[in-house]
Order: structure tokens, then C-alpha cells, then sequence
């Protein structure tokens, strides 16, 4: 018998577009609080400063108003599960425009005041399949703003570790950077011997070997969302996780080491 084919998991569109922009209120309240003190210490993103890490968090929707300003595209070039792949090839480009962004833009407020109009106006009226000319390809909006979840959340984390504040994270735009990062790695290593569960909001099958059909599966990994998170992008090593006790992995088959990061 054929293995069962896993269906493409989908998104409330309503509920993407309040996580990001509930996410990028928290952001803006954050940052607004953070003395230049903090502004200026470093951050483990290469020779970023806080200052300009809060001023690539609104990269994260003003990519969305940009796009929507422009032309739409002919055709669609990126689906969602492409897209966790697709990021390192642009780090350097994104490295510099950082950088220039905050330097151009030394008062936050302004800056993170007109991202968010910016933001809310044009996700009135846009439809969901709107094709975005994303620099990883061309996506749908309804596509492309899963992936701000991802953005927000995984930036809005590297802030509060470097500035030392307590930003907090939308449920739902933690609920869908976790599933799409779960789901970009049973791309990566398809499967079904292998069981990742990540509650309460994600779990799947990936990782070549038998299939598990009943009862508690040989090979298991659990770790909370902001772990899991933090795994997936590199931010944490998948030997450190284990030792610290943030991961429990179970089976021959649960050594996830070798597929981590998913996204540089």
C-alpha cells in the first residue's frame, strides 16, 4: 500500500492578518520603551545592534506595503513550504538594507508609527491572492503573511534575549511560525518513522524508516513552541537543547541534529 499523502495544511486568513498586525503592536510598544542604553548593546545576529535589529522588525510588514505599492506579478514562483528554504540566499542583501534603514531612521517611533499605518491601510483592502514580489519569489498575500509570523516572532525573540525586555508574543502568530517551521521539516526529511510534537500547537511525521500506525510511536521528539523556534533557525544547537533539558528526543531515529537549522 502506497503511503498516505499529508495534506497541505492551511491558514485562516482573518486570523493571520490580526497576528500580524497584533504582533507588530507588541513590537512598536516594546521598542518604544527601550533607553539607548539598550538600543545599543549587540545582538548574537553578526554585528547587528538592538537599534538595528527594532529597525529590521519593521522590514517585516513594510515588505508587505511595498509590494502591494508595486505591480503584482505575472505568476506565482514561491508556495508557502518553499519559502523557510528560500530566505539564506538573500541574508547579505537584507544585511546591508538593515543596517542603511537604521541609520536613515534614528528616531523609532516615527519609523515603527508609519510601517504600522502603512500596514493597516493596505491590508483593508488587498484580496488573499494577490501575488507579493517577494525577494524569494513571487507568493500569494494570503502565503506571504504566514511567513511575517515567522519574521515577527523569531525577531521579536532575538530583541527581548539582547535588549533584556519581555515583548510578548501573539498566540497566533506563535501558532503559525511553529506549524510552518514543523511543516518546512517533514519537507526536508519525508517521512513517517519519526513523530515531532511541538505543543499545543504543531505535530508531525517526517524522517525516512517504518512507519509507525498504532500506539506510542518508536521514535519521539517534544519540545515547546520558542525552543522549537529557536532550533529551527539557529539560534539554538540541537546538542544544547538536549542538555539543557528544553528537548526530549526517544528512538534511533530521533536524532534531529543532522536537519537543523532549517533556516540560516
Amino acid at each position: 500500500m502506497p503511503p498516505a499523502r499529508k495534506r497541505t495544511r492551511t491558514y485562516d486568513s482573518a486570523k493571520i492578518r490580526a497576528a500580524v498586525l497584533a504582533q507588530f503592536g507588541n513590537v512598536r510598544q516594546g521598542v518604544h520603551t527601550l533607553t539607548e542604553e539598550q538600543l545599543a548593546r549587540p545582538t548574537h545576529l553578526g554585528d547587528w545592534s538592538v537599534r538595528e535589529l527594532a529597525a529590521h522588525l519593521t522590514m517585516a510588514v513594510e515588505t508587505v506595503s511595498r509590494n502591494l505599492d508595486r505591480p503584482e506579478p505575472a505568476a506565482k514562483e514561491l508556495a508557502l513550504l518553499d519559502w523557510p528554504f528560500a530566505t539564506s540566499a538573500r541574508a547579505g542583501d537584507i544585511a546591508d538594507g538593515t543596517r542603511e534603514l537604521a541609520r536613515d531612521n534614528p528616531g523609532l517611533d516615527a519609523l515603527y508609527a508609519r510601517a504600522e499605518q502603512r500596514i493597516t491601510e493596505r491590508l483593508a483592502t488587498a484580496p488573499d491572492d494577490r501575488l507579493l514580489a517577494a525577494r524569494t519569489g513571487a507568493m500569494t498575500l494570503a502565503d506571504y503573511l504566514v511567513t511575517r509570523t515567522v519574521e515577527l516572532v523569531v525577531h521579536t525573540d532575538d530583541l527581548n534575549r539582547a535588549a533584556g525586555t519581555d515583548i510578548p508574543l501573539d498566540r497566533q502568530a506563535l501558532a503559525a511560525c511553529t506549524r510552518l517551521l514543523a511543516d518546512a521539516l517533514a519537507v526536508k526529511a519525508p517521512g513517517a518513522s519519526t513523530e515531532v510534537r511541538i505543543p499545543p500547537y504543531a505535530v508531525v511525521q517526517c524522517v525516512e524508516g517504518p512507519r509507525h500506525t498504532r500506539g506510542t510511536p518508536p521514535n519521539v521528539v517534544e519540545t515547546d513552541p520558542l525552543t522549537w523556534i529557536r532550533l529551527a533557525t539557529g539560534r539554538t544547537e540541537w546538542k544544547t537543547a538536549l542538555d539543557e533539558a528544553k528537548v526530549s528526543a526517544s528512538g534511533e531515529r530521533a536524532d534531529l541534529g543532522g536537519l537543523l537549522p532549517l533556516m540560516g
